[in-house]
């Protein structure tokens, strides 16, 4: 959502003060690729760099841009995620207005419950997300310690709603369907999903349906949901899951899913994937 802050600030002090008391730096801050712009600057990096924005899909773009630069030889390395920091008024009142937010504010601590039956909405969050992605080659040469390896992706859309997924989760099932392709890895091969599993009715049972759909047999996939203890962080989200999905990687251990009060089986028609 790009410098969310500085963009509210402006608009008060607009309003308030007048056009003379807006910072300078309203424009530089307030648009969306000011913080890959100003890493460069620091580091000397002159690659590729720009900011994709597409909402909570943001960070998991920018890992699919970022290596498909490196594959096709224009660039050996990519700093390549996402950030997020929009817990202000306007922030929380535009969400609060799309009645995407979780209402259980008597209870915060257990508000966000992916899959729960209960689950009433998100809880946003705020961070940032970031991964150095380089060509096998460059990582070698440079002695980097190698802790995963990016196969594949794919991108696409519902084209169905503004803000609600298909039921049937055909968006987010041919996409993964069309990622297993450019990687090279059946569905039989996957045991491990972290899920995007943001805690909202319709969200969390279409993503439920797309896995069904693509993995016929899930006696062997384990799944998480790293919203449940963090929030969502919007375009931070895939960032940080990416690095909760390589610490799973590289240690075997996964998080929990917290606040799982009353068993997602209604979800899979069948003993769901939680309760194995």
């Amino acid at each position: 959502m790009g410098g969310l802050t500085v963009f509210s600030d402006g608009v008060q002090n607009l309003i308030e003060k007048g056009y003379r008391k807006i910072t300078p730096f309203f424009i530089p801050y307030a648009i969306t690729n000011m913080s890959s712009a100003l890493l460069a600057i620091d580091l000397g990096l002159m690659g590729p760099n720009y900011s994709i924005s597409t909402a909570c899909a943001t960070s998991n773009y920018c890992f699919y841009a970022a290596a498909n630069h490196i594959r096709r030889g224009e660039a050996e390395m990519m700093i390549a995620g996402g950030t997020e920091a929009a817990i202000i008024p306007i922030g929380l009142g535009g969400f609060v207005a799309c009645r995407a937010l979780s209402q259980r504010n008597d209870d915060p601590q257990t508000a966000s419950r992916p899959w729960d039956k209960d689950r009433d909405g998100f809880v946003m969050g705020e961070g940032a997300g970031v991964l150095v992605m380089e060509s096998l080659e460059h990582a070698m040469k440079r002695g980097a310690p190698i802790i995963a390896e990016y196969l594949g992706g794919a991108v696409n859309c519902d084209a169905y709603h503004m803000t609600d997924p298909r039921s049937d989760g055909l968006g987010v099932s041919s996409c993964i369907e069309r990622s297993l392709e450019d990687a090279g890895v059946s569905p039989e091969e996957v045991n491990y999903i972290n899920a995007h599993a943001t805690s909202t009715l319709a969200g969390d049972l279409a993503e439920i349906n797309a896995i069904k759909k693509v993995f016929k047999n899930t006696s062997g996939i384990k799944i998480n949901a790293t919203k449940s203890m963090i929030g969502h962080c919007l375009g931070a989200a895939g960032g940080l899951e990416a690095i909760a999905t390589v610490k799973a990687i590289t240690t075997g251990w996964l998080h929990p899913s917290i606040n799982q009060f009353v068993c997602a089986s209604f979800l899979f028609n069948a003993p769901c994937l939680f309760c194995k």
